[in-house]
């Protein structure tokens, strides 16, 4: 697998984001924005489902000791559209990593990988920050906007997660 690092600034919305994956890199850029997030990532080059799991890994690694710093809330909740789609993202720092999700977009291939990206991201992402995550696709038929939804509702619900408890988000 791919060697990535990331960096996150929380309260500035600029991405810097190098995948190889020009959607992955797109998606990655809305989930920073979404959630006020300034995020740095940037991945060595490898096949590209392995280049997905990185990705998810070293977002998952810079976002853990944030998560567990004191006084950080450590869970949080995004609901955002993307046009027809609405997704909603719930996130728990824990010791037990899991993904529990309704959103099956196996078929839809998206930039040509031969896995679901989501699943994939998701769950490298999880394992690597110690999140038990919960995502709902609520609605959405065009991949492309649930994709968007669902990473601009991650972006929304880990910048609840990392801010300190008792802050307005």
């Amino acid at each position: 697998m791919g060697a990535g690092t990331a960096r996150i600034a929380l309260g500035t919305d600029e991405a810097a984001v190098a995948t190889g994956i020009a959607i992955l890199d797109h998606l990655l850029g809305e989930l920073a924005r979404s959630g006020r997030l300034g995020l740095s990532l940037e991945l060595a080059p490898d096949a590209p489902e392995a280049e997905v799991e990185a990705a998810g890994t070293a977002l998952g690694e810079a976002c853990r000791p944030l998560l567990r710093a004191d006084g950080a809330r450590g869970r949080g909740v995004g609901i955002v559209p993307a046009d027809e789609a609405l997704a909603m993202v719930v996130l728990e720092a824990s010791a037990r990593a899991l993904v529990v999700s309704n959103a099956d977009l196996t078929a839809s291939r998206a930039g040509g990988l031969r896995r679901d990206l989501v699943a994939a991201f998701l769950g490298s992402f999880a394992d690597a920050a110690g999140l038990t995550i919960h995502v709902r696709l609520l609605e959405g038929e065009s991949s492309e906007h649930v994709l968007l939804a669902i990473f601009k509702a991650l972006g929304e619900a880990l910048a609840e997660a990392l801010a300190p408890v008792g802050a307005r988000s």
